[in-house]
């Protein structure tokens, strides 16, 4: 019988390759642009400087204040430095935390944004935009958001430390593991899906042995092209669902708790969509959760919510906020299910498919 589905592409022009980032001030220009804002974290102030300096008189500034989870108060600060300094694009360098600031600013004004990525976040390539304000994260998916141009350079990623590298994959990964299961799946999210979890198997090992494995680090921002296209095509679920409600509610670190929470939500779903999670549990040693999990603890990942200062009571609150509103998972969710859940996940349990 042959298969029914729908696929729509992104319009996103993708740039890979070393020494891509001095394409930068080419594709300002091609996207009509001559005033282009610079974003980043405090972090990495000196990085953007540098980078509003190789640019010359296209920089029209930089914000250096990003920050995790994408806060509306921070955005607002942004949005008067674009209008001061009359910028008519953005340029994101760094992780999911500059990317979100620049989708923000991007949802609010429609400017053109290009992004460089410097972790493995993935973001960069989806139309979703999760923002905070007043203790909660929600979610908006928009054709504005998405990104017009990422310029991948594997040299921007031989400085991210190697627990950030780990995390900042693992991260990717959730998106495609859910990317295999979710309701509007299709053949192309698969098979990018099932690549992109490949490439973080072979790549994050490597980091993790040699950091500056330049050709590992390359194959690594290709996992997170793949994985993040696929988050960006297809809903999610359950997993990124529990991860805002952490992060928005409670302030947990993005990158870490996807990476904790990715063994436990890949096993609350494995007997439901085993037919769709089999190929990523061959990946993965045969047992998709056990497997993500022993393959966490392998890379040195964080593995238990209580290492990010998470308490008993926070988890009953978790639960509840989780389940508030209906969503779609291929297993039912019910309370005391989810609240099982983050206690092996607070405890660090390997989890049993």
């Amino acid at each position: 019988m042959t298969q029914s589905f729908s696929y729509a592409g992104s319009s996103a022009q993708i740039v890979f390759g070393d020494g891509a980032r001095s394409q930068l001030a080419d594709w300002v220009r091609k996207v009509g642009c001559s005033r282009a804002l610079v974003l980043s974290t405090p972090q990495q102030k000196a990085d953007a400087e540098a980078l509003a300096q190789d640019i010359g008189d296209l920089a029209a500034g930089v914000f250096s204040g990003a920050t995790m989870h994408t806060p509306v108060d921070v955005t607002e600060a942004a949005m008067k430095l674009v209008a001061e300094a009359e910028a008519d694009c953005v340029v994101s360098f760094g992780g999911g935390s500059t990317t979100g600031l620049g989708k923000a600013i991007a949802y609010r004004t429609d400017l053109p944004q290009i992004v460089m990525p410097t972790t493995y976040a993935g973001s960069e390539v989806t139309p979703i935009l999760g923002q905070t304000e007043a203790g909660s994260k929600t979610t908006v998916r928009d054709a504005k958001i998405l990104p017009e141009v990422v310029i991948y350079d594997p040299a921007l990623t031989l400085g991210l430390p190697v627990a950030m590298s780990v995390t900042s994959g693992l991260n990717a990964m959730a998106h495609a593991v859910e990317g295999l299961y979710a309701k509007d799946r299709n053949p192309i999210s698969t098979l990018m899906a099932l690549e992109g979890l490949r490439a973080f198997s072979r790549s994050l090992r490597k980091i993790v042995a040699s950091p500056q494995d330049a050709e590992a680090r390359g194959d690594a921002l290709y996992g997170a092209w793949l994985c993040g296209t696929v988050l960006g095509t297809v809903g999610m679920a359950l997993h990124h669902k529990l991860c805002h409600t952490l992060g928005g509610s409670f302030d947990t670190p993005h990158a870490e708790t996807h990476a904790i929470m990715l063994p436990h939500t890949a096993a609350f779903n494995a007997a439901a969509a085993a037919p769709e999670l089999a190929a990523a549990a061959e990946i993965f040693g045969g047992s998709i959760g056990s497997g993500l999990w022993d393959f966490a603890t392998a890379i040195g990942a964080p593995l238990s919510l209580k290492e990010l200062g998470l308490s008993e009571a926070d988890l009953d609150r978790a639960a509840s906020i989780a389940v508030e509103n209906s969503y779609w998972n291929p297993r039912p969710v019910d309370r005391s299910s989810i609240r099982a859940l983050l206690q092996d996940a607070f405890e660090g349990r390997r989890p049993q498919d």
